[in-house]
């Protein structure tokens, strides 16, 4: 399997555990020092996992739109995708309709996420190219 391949099923996996709203499972893919930024600012990887595992967060959902895009430099992938999710957040229910771009660098053990961004898509926003 050739890097890009790698970093697209992993992005998948992810998405998978994340649905599976294991928090034990969701861990693993990410870097000590993870955190997503997103509308509403900053959220540490503990914060993010004591969410999922307290129930506080759940995902019914989580399906990338098209092709994602890619990008290597060195030993740092750069993770690019239009992403549709849905799920709950402290009980109220939530749809997204994302940009995701996450930050992979390998290490000794294979890739890790140490960064993840979210955008909201605007309506009618095209794929990447």
């Amino acid at each position: 399997m050739d890097d890009r391949s790698e970093i697209v099923e992993l992005a998948l996996a992810w998405a998978e555990a994340i649905v599976a709203n294991d928090a034990a499972a969701i861990g693993p893919f990410m870097a000590d020092d993870w955190v997503i930024i997103g509308p509403d600012g900053a959220t540490a990887r503990a914060d993010f996992l004591g969410l999922v595992a307290s129930g506080d967060l759940t995902h019914d959902m989580m399906r990338k739109v098209g092709d994602a895009r890619v990008a290597f430099y060195g030993a740092t992938a750069v993770y690019t995708a239009r992403v549709i999710n849905n799920g709950h957040i402290r009980g109220q229910r939530f749809a997204a309709d994302e940009w995701t771009s996450d930050v992979f660098v390998r290490d000794g053990t294979g890739w890790k996420c140490v960064l993840s961004h979210v955008t909201p898509a605007a309506q009618g926003q095209a794929d990447i190219d």
